[in-house]
């Protein structure tokens, strides 16, 4: 069920900007149970939206790990997203207009202190379980060290302490292609679309890697080319990939939400990355990719060196980072020891 929480007061952004309230979508499936310990809140990642049902069948679902038959699952659309938060789609209340270009920036410890709100709101004190993968797991960081009691387990997938600078090249190499769009600067919706299906073919090469490309887009496969000019499969797919974001997307939104992945730095005004990452509380396990060129794995290896009493799941995969969304098979087996566990164990390999 898709609900929309509206936080009526005036919200100050870590840069200064102060909203004089703000709205989160959120969807919910199951019920919270009267001890109200069956709490699973799911993080998204960039383009995402707020039902894990849609984006993580492998997971979440009627029969699936995440059953809600038997748990509350929960996942906000974050802010800046078009998928019904506020975001630069929303009026602003000052101009009775869209923000477009004027929406401000939400840092993710910014998009944290909303999800605090709307926990409040719904009367959780506990959360049995967080997942997110990507940018999704850079809020659940975030949280889980702003609250270091509110989670009892962890699990923070394909994700870092702190946006790399070469993850923060990738963004800015986006938001030049989105730049470079001629219509970029008009004050409309549809601003930026083509500069947002560039910016996508870019993204994609960070997502996946160099055997994935060989498997699923290989010099002789077959294909219904997008134009004339397309020879080869791997040319179409990256046109079709952009087509179909700029389909279901913004280009202000996406603008905006990687200048948000920029801020991403769990040490900013704590004593630095280490000594947060120390205080988080919550039984973590840590999954990352081998292939993942865009968080690579020794920054998985990073967090479970600084999170007290932390395990890593290290996943081979031909799909690069994306694979946190594909290997569900091998994410569920190590989750289901994970969440039964009592004692130490070691997941550090999962070979195939």
């Amino acid at each position: 069920m898709v609900s929309v929480f509206n936080h009526e007061e005036s919200f100050t952004l870590e840069s200064g900007v102060t909203l004089p309230g703000y709205h989160l979508a959120y969807t919910t499936h199951g019920k919270l149970n009267a001890a109200k310990d069956n709490v699973v809140w799911i993080l998204h990642a960039l383009t995402a939206n707020s039902n894990p049902f849609e984006w993580w069948p492998g997971l979440v679902g009627d029969g699936k790990l995440f059953d809600p038959s038997r748990y509350f699952i929960i996942c906000v659309n974050k802010p800046g997203s078009p998928y019904g938060s506020i975001s630069p789609l929303s009026l602003n209340p000052a101009t009775a207009t869209p923000y477009y270009h004027d929406f401000p920036v939400f840092t993710i410890r910014d998009m944290i202190k909303t999800y605090q709100q709307l926990k409040d709101h719904l009367g959780i004190s506990r959360i049995f379980i967080g997942l997110g993968g990507s940018t999704g797991g850079m809020q659940l960081l975030e949280w889980a060290i702003e609250e270091p009691d509110l989670f009892e387990h962890i699990v923070p997938i394909a994700t870092n302490a702190v946006l790399s600078p070469w993850a923060i090249a990738f963004n800015a190499s986006q938001r030049l292609a989105i730049e470079a769009d001629s219509t970029w600067l008009e004050p409309r919706a549809d601003a930026g679309q083509k500069g947002l299906a560039a910016a996508r073919s870019i993204a994609l090469l960070s997502y996946r890697s160099f055997n994935g490309y060989d498997i699923t887009q290989p010099r002789d496969k077959a294909f219904v080319a997008l134009n004339k000019d397309v020879a080869y499969a791997a040319d179409n797919y990256q046109r079709y990939q952009g087509l179909k974001l700029v389909n279901r997307f913004n280009a202000i939104c996406y603008y905006r939400l990687s200048q948000s992945m920029d801020s991403h730095d769990v040490g900013r005004n704590r004593g630095g990355v280490v000594p947060a990452l120390k205080t988080i509380g919550a039984k973590t396990l840590v999954i990352g990719i081998k292939s993942d060129v865009l968080y690579p794995i020794s920054e998985q290896e990073f967090l479970e060196q600084n999170i007290p009493g932390a395990q890593l799941l290290s996943i081979a995969s031909d799909f690069g980072h994306d694979g946190f969304l594909l290997e569900y098979d091998k994410i569920e087996t190590a989750l289901k020891k994970f969440i039964n566990e009592k004692s130490s164990y070691n997941l550090k390999i999962v070979n195939g």
